[in-house]
Order: C-alpha cells, then sequence, then structure tokens
C-alpha cells in the first residue's frame, strides 16, 4: 500500500485493488498497532480506530489536504501511482 504521507508518528496510505474497485473514496492511516480508514467526502472515520489525539490530527490533516487526497484517488482508478502529500507540521 503506498504511502502518501507521515507526521507525528501517523502513517497515511492509500491503494486500489485491482479488479475490485472501491466505491467510496478513503485512505488508510496507522498509528502504532491502530488502524482507521477514513472517507473522503465527507472526511470522517468508516472503519478501525486511533487514539482520539491522532484522530483529530488526521481529520485536520485531511481537511487541509483534501484536493490532493481526491487527486491521489483519481490517479489510482486510473491506474497510477498516488503523489505524495506534505505532512502536517
Amino acid at each position: 500500500m503506498p504511502e502518501i504521507s507521515r507526521f507525528f508518528g501517523i502513517v497515511i496510505r492509500m491503494f486500489m485493488e485491482v479488479g475490485a474497485p472501491h466505491h467510496r473514496p478513503h485512505f488508510h492511516a496507522s498509528y502504532q498497532d491502530a488502524l482507521a480508514t477514513f472517507a473522503l467526502d465527507p472526511i470522517e472515520c468508516i472503519g478501525g480506530n486511533l487514539p482520539r489525539a491522532q484522530q483529530r490530527l488526521v481529520e485536520a490533516w485531511a481537511e487541509i489536504h483534501h484536493a490532493e487526497l481526491l487527486r491521489d484517488w483519481a490517479l489510482l482508478q486510473s491506474g497510477k501511482s498516488p503523489l505524495k502529500i506534505e505532512p502536517l507540521r
């Protein structure tokens, strides 16, 4: 799963399963042993969980980089690799 960003110990990944299209644009976030999936429109946790502080950081980062996340989703849908996105600072 391609890594698109990393900040404060949180790793953000996005991928496309060939032959099994996803119906809702989303990305995956991990922090230590916790994993969560976040939808892009609207930005919300749709699976798993992160500690509350890290979830809030991920949601803030996703709001800031919403257009870039949608761009990466479109790239993946067309069979291309996603681009890196600036981390939260």
